[in-house]
């Protein structure tokens, strides 16, 4: 089955199916908002979506893009429909879909086309399937990319140099566990608190994929990076259920076509943050270290891998790392 069709038929899937379907009118208003600036991969995603949408139903609906750095905030005013739809990643989102935390075990994924074949698969399509039961449509995943580790108190070359430092982290149970046991003291805040923590030492360092850490330019305020690549960062775009069942089949068809449009903008683009960003990140000024020993790093989080293989879906974890492409 194509791409396209798996994404739609779990968006078909996830809508209740009680929902009334009206047709749209004239200038349908939607409003769409992203962690991150416009000129990153995730506002590259929504932009992408907004465009796409608006010029696939002829202006009938206008898209309203706007940043909010507080993920939490944007997935409750989406489930509460004061906003129509968000593009976030899904640190927050297992707080809201359990199944989301899945993902967000270290090391679960071998590279990019593991992690987007995943998603992408029926594996992927069953945990969107989950959304509607807490108010939330899944529609699409997106990325952030790999997460790498940042701090401005030294060089981290191995598991033993994250112990006492202050990382920040997203409000994410599964990450928490992960720097705890690697002897780190995990600050979860929401990513619009986190610069001026870094500025005033409130935490040591945090941890986001290339393509943050750039368009953010956290190298004003870290001097070292890792190339840890511990953990696969989803973003998923959700929108509020009454704002997909309003729309008719044939704007419905034109709202997912517009969504993997999106996804592939997004993803086009993380890619080349992550070719680029080593390099980037050097010329502002800081210490990059790529040659990353991953399997000491594995071999320290050994007790969080045994605590998540019982407190999470062991069978699930098991068909995501034993994914291949056909």
């Amino acid at each position: 089955m194509s791409l396209t069709r798996r994404l739609a038929l779990a968006a078909a899937l996830a809508l209740p199916l009680a929902l009334p379907v009206a047709p749209a009118t004239a200038q349908t208003q939607m409003t769409v908002q992203h962690a991150l600036p416009l000129n990153s991969h995730t506002g590259v995603g929504a932009s992408t979506f907004a465009q796409t949408f608006e010029r696939l139903t002829n202006g009938r609906f206008r898209v309203a893009t706007q940043r909010n750095d507080n993920e939490r905030e944007m997935i409750e005013s989406v489930q509460i429909g004061t906003i129509d739809c968000t593009f976030t990643s899904t640190g927050p989102v297992g707080n809201f879909v359990p199944e989301v935390r899945l993902f967000d075990v270290p090391f679960l994924f071998r590279d990019a086309t593991h992690a987007r074949g995943v998603l992408d698969s029926e594996i992927g399509q069953q945990v969107l399937a989950r959304f509607p039961a807490r108010g939330l449509v899944g529609v699409v995943w997106i990325e952030n990319g790999f997460r790498n580790l940042t701090n401005s108190r030294r060089e981290v070359n191995t598991p033993a140099d994250v112990r006492g430092l202050k990382i920040r982290t997203m409000e994410n149970q599964v990450h928490m566990r992960a720097f705890t046991t690697l002897g780190a003291l995990p600050t979860p805040m929401a990513f619009s608190e986190l610069v001026p923590a870094l500025q005033q030492g409130t935490v040591d360092g945090q941890e986001n994929p290339i393509s943050v850490i750039v368009a953010n330019n956290l190298n004003q305020v870290q001097r070292y990076m890792t190339l840890t690549r511990h953990v696969y960062s989803p973003q998923v775009m959700i929108c509020n259920p009454g704002t997909v069942g309003r729309l008719n089949a044939a704007d419905r068809a034109l709202f997912q076509q517009a969504a993997v449009a999106a996804q592939a903008a997004n993803r086009a683009r993380v890619t080349a943050d992550e070719e680029a960003g080593v390099e980037e990140l050097r010329r502002r000024g800081m210490t990059v270290i790529t040659q990353v020993d991953t399997a000491a790093f594995q071999a320290a989080l050994a007790p969080a891998f045994a605590e998540w293989e019982r407190t999470l879906d062991a069978a699930t974890l098991r068909r995501i790392r034993d994914w291949r492409a056909n």
